[in-house]
């Protein structure tokens, strides 16, 4: 009998999965761990892997459709065996387009058109007018229109007729670029066109219409996750200036030692990384930082999880650094660098984005001097790293002169965290980042 193989899920808050790409085709020979194809949850893309030895007999849903956690996806069984799905499982599966084929190879599409327009036939049978068979015939002779399933998405949320859109990909096929050149091109072209008929002499080429984007999966989950944080937690917020030159100054130093250490490809430290470092060494002193709120008790961790904002396209992921404390600087460095790899291509798993017991967002790349962060859940707080600015600061002496000064910000659940703890906690921090050299010891 022939295993169904169906959508899973791959995260806590996934309710359906997009697949992006198959990676074999009907009539493929799979074993068990072979990779079949990539699904896109709400948090990262992952592989479909295979369980059982045979072939591949049906692939039921096309690069680019959404459909539900436990929706067939395709068959394996033994060459030849008949696949055969429920009723209720069949009724979950995606309606092909007939007059789009998101296309992934040239020969795919001449081998499977009469097999799509057949589809389409019998599947609208009882909603729609029957469609004779010459015309069937007719149409496969014509001109099919070739586009990417990310293309074909986005020209669905842009209203955009992909009939009059010129593919520039192999075989005049519709790519994400023509969309959005498209998408340009038609809001400039209305504009200048009612602009004409009412108002000819005032045309501003800064006037846009209006437009409404679908909400990502991973954006309503960011939004669901900030307002339960921002509603269930009482926040509040340090603020502390710290001299930053110390800081840079332990990053050059501990940069041309790395450098001389390997000749193949150093590691290079970031300021975020001595920051990450910083942080798990002070948690270990503040140990009430380290917790998390349940019903009936405050649950102490035992290990330093550290998570840390990776800013993605549509969104923000926050991939966990595992006992940090153990942690060496270079070895956490290497792992913040392999996580914000994956995370930008979408290559983090559920566990690699779980877990964290504190978390740091630093914006000071993108020339912000301060910011407050809105609470992880279910960490106790969140530190914010503003950017390194120079400024006039006066020295020991009492001496006025030019300085770096960067400021830190910590925001706290008041039902964990009380003022003092918070505030010792940031002062113990910045010590630390002022004498970087006291993380040796």
């Amino acid at each position: 009998m022939a295993t169904i193989i169906e959508m899973p899920k791959l995260s806590d808050t996934m309710t359906v999965g997009t697949l992006v790409k198959w990676h074999k085709k009907n009539g493929d020979e799979v074993k068990n761990g072979d990779i079949l194809a990539e699904i896109e949850t709400d948090k990262a893309t992952m592989d479909l892997e295979n369980f059982d030895d045979g072939t591949l007999l049906e692939i039921f849903v096309e690069e680019g459709n959404e459909v539900p956690i436990g929706s067939p996806l395709a068959a394996v069984g033994e060459e030849g065996e008949e696949v055969n799905i429920s009723k209720q499982k069949k009724n979950h599966l995606p309606v092909p387009d007939v007059n789009v084929v998101e296309e992934s190879s040239a020969e795919e599409e001449s081998n499977d058109a009469k097999e799509d327009l057949t589809y389409k036939v019998e599947s609208n049978l009882a909603e729609k007018e029957i469609i004779p068979v010459d015309t069937v015939e007719e149409n496969i002779s014509l001109k099919r229109i070739l586009i990417s399933p990310l293309a074909k998405k986005m020209a669905q949320e842009m209203n955009i007729d992909i009939s009059k859109v010129t593919g520039s990909g192999p075989n005049g096929r519709i790519t994400k670029k023509d969309i959005l050149s498209n998408s340009s091109n038609s809001i400039d072209e209305n504009i200048s066109t009612g602009l004409a008929q009412t108002l000819p002499k005032l045309v501003s080429v800064n006037i846009k219409d209006d437009r409404v984007v679908p909400v990502s999966k991973m954006r309503s989950i960011i939004a669901k996750r900030l307002l339960e944080s921002k509603n269930s937690i009482p926040h509040f917020y340090l603020q502390k200036e710290i001299n930053a030159t110390p800081l840079k100054n332990a990053r050059i130093a501990l940069n041309l030692k790395l450098s001389k250490k390997s000749n193949e490809d150093p590691t290079k430290l970031t300021l975020n990384d001595i920051i990450l470092k910083a942080c798990a060494e002070t948690i270990l002193l503040v140990p009430e930082i380290n917790t998390s709120w349940e019903e009936k008790g405050i649950k102490f961790h035992g290990g330093v999880h550290l998570a840390f904002g990776v800013a993605v396209d549509d969104g923000l992921l926050t991939p966990v650094v595992r006992h940090a404390d153990q942690l060496g600087l270079e070895t956490l460095s290497l792992e913040a660098k392999s996580l914000i790899l994956k995370a930008r291509s979408k290559k983090l798993t559920p566990d690699e984005m779980s877990g964290s017991t504190f978390t740091v967002t630093n914006l000071g790349m993108f020339g912000i001097d301060f910011f407050s962060g809105i609470i992880n859940p279910p960490n106790a707080a969140i530190l914010s790293v503003g950017g390194i600015v120079q400024k006039p600061i006066v020295d020991s002496m009492g001496n006025v002169r030019s300085g770096e000064t960067m400021m830190l910000g910590l925001s706290c659940d008041h039902r964990l965290v009380d003022g003092a703890v918070g505030a010792s906690f940031l002062q113990l921090l910045a010590d630390t980042l002022e004498s970087p050299a006291s993380m040796l010891v």
